[in-house]
């Protein structure tokens, strides 16, 4: 079964100091006032962060479920993800999850080290 919106919102909200508010007319989701999640226009896509560095790798491997707008999501270190192709809950819990990492606040993250534990950094090399 697909994940949705409302998934998103359920998890996103879950995490940490998860908020949402309302930007460019479209549910961003936040921690420590920062965006870690936003809803795609018609609630099938998610941008959630990642490193510039990774994206090219992750669209390579699963084109089907990650991508960038293109002219759009070339300076900043988001990524898109297609909800329809995300496997399950799970799945979602992981990308949502990763991308709240990358935003919060380094106290709060440290707070929280079995969020962090199921998101180890890759050795250097990897």
């Amino acid at each position: 079964m697909a994940t949705t919106a409302e998934d998103v919102r359920t998890i996103a909200l879950s995490l940490p100091d998860g908020s949402e508010k309302l930007a460019w007319g479209m549910p961003t989701f936040r921690v420590g006032g920062k965006i870690f999640a936003a809803l795609g226009d018609d609630d099938t896509t998610i941008g959630v962060k990642c490193p510039k560095e990774d994206r090219a790798e992750l669209i390579a491997a699963e084109p089907e479920k990650f991508f960038v707008r293109e002219g759009h999501d070339d300076n900043y270190a988001w990524i898109r993800v297609r909800l329809a192709a995300v496997a399950d809950a799970g799945e979602l819990r992981s990308i949502l999850t990763d991308s709240w990492l990358q935003a919060a606040p380094k106290r709060l993250a440290a707070a929280h080290p079995e969020l962090a534990a199921a998101h180890p950094e890759p050795a250097a090399g990897d």
